[in-house]
């Protein structure tokens, strides 16, 4: 790769992260231009600003990209009830291609030759990352420096940034007791104290949810709104979709809801522990399944359920921007023309379950379902002759198997 003279660096201020802007800089000698999203992580970012200045930055961008987020990422992903392996609502694999179509945007503004993550070598992230950026910009060139330096461990690194002049806080001279990824759907939180899957994590690393324990003794009642398959408001006020996700992030971790303890197949190969956190987004699973309930016919609710897992998987190795998830999103979005109603959900002690769902589009048919007079709404006897033609190959298996045995 030839050396390049400009680099959009993905920057969260942290000091993994500042230790690469001056890696960069010394390194290929190039100018770098940071970039900061503000996903809802929860941090204060314009520190990000001063530490990024001090350290000689191109260029510095800070954006607050929470609507975009869950408007274009988060909202199309729930649409499809995602879930890799059956349980992960995919919090840090659907921030990722956010964070690289800005990194090529601001590239394409800056006159910048690549860009740089700080996604390390084992992980899932340097591949989210990257195929994004490709995907979208085929001739970026992409800097991964865990793959290149010789900074392998946390006393190099604390080393480079003492004789770089790099400003370490006091709790990162030590061993961090694990890691964090945060934006506004989840929380993960793995290594160190969480590596070996056979204890239990220590309550200290949650962030986002009380102790079920802990949660209020009464339940507390809520109204999720739905337009076209997206949530559109909470107790019938509406709500723009990061200010709903917010919310509902505050109501189920009140109640402990959300949490997840997961040994995970990464794309690279390995299987990792990580404890996650998706209090609102847990809510809006359980929600968007009710509503799809009464308004999604059983044919095309079983075909996304069957695709599901796909969709998932392809998020989760960062095929967002392939044209088989877009395919795939095409469909699901056709599913959603008539995902339009009310369900309430109860909170209590970690639970969110499904108490009520309403909609003018439900294919519900109370005149047809009772046990009471239907009054002519379904006729039982035509179930006779709708039993007899499905069991005839069933019984053409039994007659062969009874003539050659």
């Amino acid at each position: 790769m030839s050396v390049p003279k400009k680099v959009v660096l993905a920057y969260s201020g942290g000091l993994d992260t500042s230790i690469i802007l001056k890696w960069l800089q010394i390194e290929y000698g190039c100018e770098v231009v940071t970039f900061t999203a503000d996903l809802g992580q929860g941090e204060e970012l314009e520190p990000a600003r001063a530490k990024a200045k001090l350290m000689g930055a191109a260029s510095i961008y800070i954006e607050d990209v929470r609507e975009e987020f869950v408007r274009d990422f988060v909202f199309p992903m729930f649409r499809a009830n995602a879930l890799y392996e059956g349980l992960y609502l995919l919090g840090t694999s659907i921030a990722r291609p956010l964070i690289s179509k800005r990194l090529v945007e601001i590239a394409a503004i800056e006159g910048a030759d690549a860009v740089a993550h700080g996604a390390t070598g084992k992980g899932n992230d340097q591949v989210r990352f990257e195929l994004a950026a490709y995907a979208l910009n085929p001739d970026i060139k992409v800097i991964a420096p865990w793959r290149e330096w010789d900074l392998s461990s946390r006393t190099r690194l604390i080393d480079f940034a003492e004789k770089n002049q790099i400003p370490i806080a006091k709790d990162k001279r030590g061993e961090a007791p694990f890691s964090v990824d945060a934006n506004l759907l989840h929380t993960s939180s793995e290594g160190k104290v969480l590596e070996n899957p056979a204890l239990e994590a220590p309550e200290y690393v949650y962030q986002r949810t009380v102790n079920p324990e802990d949660a209020p003794n009464t339940p507390e009642y809520v109204e999720l709104g739905f337009k076209a398959g997206d949530a559109a408001s909470i107790n019938g006020i509406e709500m723009s979709p990061a200010t709903i996700l917010t919310e509902l992030n505050a109501l189920g971790g009140k109640h402990g809801i959300g949490r997840l303890d997961l040994v995970e197949g990464r794309f690279v190969g390995m299987k990792s522990r990580g404890i996650y956190e998706t209090p609102g987004g847990t809510l809006l699973l359980e929600a968007h399944r009710a509503i799809e309930s009464i308004t999604l016919d059983r044919g095309a609710a079983h075909l996304k359920d069957e695709l599901m897992p796909k969709y998932a998987e392809l998020i989760y190795n960062g095929f967002w921007f392939s044209p088989e998830r877009e395919m795939l999103q095409a469909m699901i979005d056709k599913s959603q023309e008539h995902v339009t109603g009310t369900v309430r959900l109860k909170l209590y002690k970690g639970l969110a379950s499904t108490v009520g769902r309403w909609s003018d589009y439900s294919l519900y048919s109370e005149a047809h379902v009772t046990f009471e007079d239907d009054a002519g709404a379904y006729d039982q006897k035509d179930a006779a002759g709708f039993i007899q033609l499905n069991a005839l190959r069933l019984k053409l298996l039994a007659a062969r198997k009874n003539r050659v045995s």
